[in-house]
């Protein structure tokens, strides 16, 4: 029985068909895809002004806000155990607004526990990379950025947090109306302390750095109003009781989590190895590569907002104990996803030319070697578009059922053994070059995407609904 004063979410009912579920999931899904397309022109937003400075201030941020990325995505990854857990005790309604509460504190406390080994890495930041063979002046000019940059990992984390929670709460709205305000304030910062306008200091790189700091904090705090005083959020009292620790429930989040941010780094190993392959091979190959998973990581977004709102409205479903529901929220979140990659492929297969005149000058003859390059790259691209959002939204759907520690094990030999093996394979051992690393890519991306969907489809032999699961 649902607590009296509590609010029910727009995530909170089970349609009784599909058509249903997928309008229900196309309302959680649609303002989440919007903000993840955002954030990325959040991104884009540094590499600007950064570029005007030089390239070697280009090459240091790029190193630094790589550590940082990668870091970052496995704490925003492990945090993110949230959301399945609070749509799973909205599905069960019993004693929602305590245990949604719980989870929420704990997760908070999670982020910030698993920030403090992550802020001393990169707190040496210059040495990593220097083990890691680069040029000495580059990697000191990116141990200074980090050690600027490192300040927003905290609040970049539990920003996530709380992102998550909003949504799973029914809220997801406020996810794209935030992003919009962190693109303004990123901006804004970005001219004001890179280049010393409007009377504040010329700080270059380190001033992109501080850009990056205040509009994480200032997002961060914008996310704590939010949920403090959100009509319908509020009442969840989310932040009451903040210093008080439920080791069972930490304990849960980081079980849950853990094999997620594993997960979530294997694939981004695989495509940062995709990249060193790569530049091992020329300064050409690098330039179509960078311009063609740019393109490809903008399509991505989509369907990684799906399986964002599929792993809420699956949680709900298995919290609800609602194996029909279940099935029925999974065959949606696919359907979707693949559908709507579908059209993404169509896409890039269609105006690859058009979609790299983004990027680079088509008319430059200078230009004429990394265009033809990026075509045939984009091409495989297009084709594993539907790899990539199957293999996204299936992982998506087990951790709505908190499937998290197989679907891991999966991604491990998918992305390394199989991906990483074939790129070596074909772009070293058959000499195919650039594009024998990135049909690496989509064997990588293949193998992965069929354990999942098997694991999927075979989730009630497998025992994964109807009790809880690892």
């Amino acid at each position: 029985m649902a607590v009296p004063g509590a609010p029910m979410p727009l995530t909170g009912h089970a349609p009784d068909r599909l058509r249903g579920e997928l309008v229900a999931l196309g309302r959680l899904a649609g303002p989440l895809v919007a903000a993840n397309l955002l954030q990325m022109a959040v991104y884009a937003v540094d590499v600007v002004f950064v570029a005007r400075l030089g390239t070697r201030e280009l090459a240091a941020a790029t190193l630094g806000v790589f550590l940082f990325s990668l870091t970052l995505w496995a704490l925003m990854s492990l945090v993110s155990a949230g959301a399945p857990l609070i749509a799973a005790e909205l599905g069960r309604r019993r004693h929602a607004v305590r245990e949604v509460r719980r989870t929420f504190r704990m997760s908070l406390w999670l982020g910030v526990l698993a920030s403090l080994p992550v802020l001393l890495m990169l707190a040496h930041g210059e040495t990593l990379l220097r083990w890691a063979g680069q040029d000495p002046d580059v990697a000191r000019r990116a141990g200074a950025f980090l050690d600027l940059l490192l300040i927003a990992t905290v609040p970049a984390t539990l920003t996530g947090a709380m992102r998550g929670t909003a949504a799973a709460l029914g809220r997801p709205g406020w996810a794209l109306g935030v992003t919009c305000m962190a693109l303004g304030l990123g901006l804004l910062f970005n001219w004001l302390f890179v280049f010393g306008h409007g009377g504040m200091p010329a700080l270059g790189l380190e001033g992109s750095a501080l850009a990056s700091v205040l509009t994480t904090t200032v997002t961060a705090l914008a996310w704590v109003v939010i949920l403090a005083f959100d009509r319908k959020l509020r009442r969840y009292r989310l932040f009451g009781r903040w210093w008080q620790i439920d080791h069972a429930r930490l304990r849960d989040i980081a079980c849950l989590g853990a094999p997620i941010a594993l997960a979530v780094t294997f694939e981004g190993g695989l495509f940062g190895g995709a990249g060193l392959l790569v530049g091992l091979i020329g300064v050409t190959e690098v330039a179509a590569h960078a311009v063609a998973l740019n393109i490809a990581a903008v399509a991505f977004q989509i369907p990684f907002g799906i399986a964002q709102a599929a792993t809420i409205r699956v949680g709900m479903a298995f919290g609800a104990q609602d194996r029909a529901w279940i099935g029925r929220a999974g065959r949606a979140a696919l359907l979707l996803g693949i559908g709507v990659m579908t059209v993404t492929a169509a896409a890039i297969w269609a105006v690859p030319r058009l979609l790299i005149g983004g990027y680079l000058d088509l008319s430059d003859p200078a230009n004429a070697a990394v265009i033809a390059l990026a075509m045939r790259l984009l091409a495989i691209a297009a084709m594993f578009q539907l790899l990539d959002g199957a293999q996204a939204v299936a992982a998506g759907i087990l951790r709505g059922v908190q499937d998290t520690r197989v679907p891991m094990v999966m991604a491990a030999v998918g992305y390394w053994a199989a991906g990483l093996g074939a790129a070596v394979l074909m772009g070293f051992g058959l000499r195919w070059g650039a594009v024998g690393v990135w049909l690496g890519l989509a064997v990588g991306l293949g193998v992965t995407s069929a354990l999942l969907l098997w694991r999927w489809t075979a989730r009630a032999r497998l025992g994964l609904v109807g009790a809880r699961s690892s």
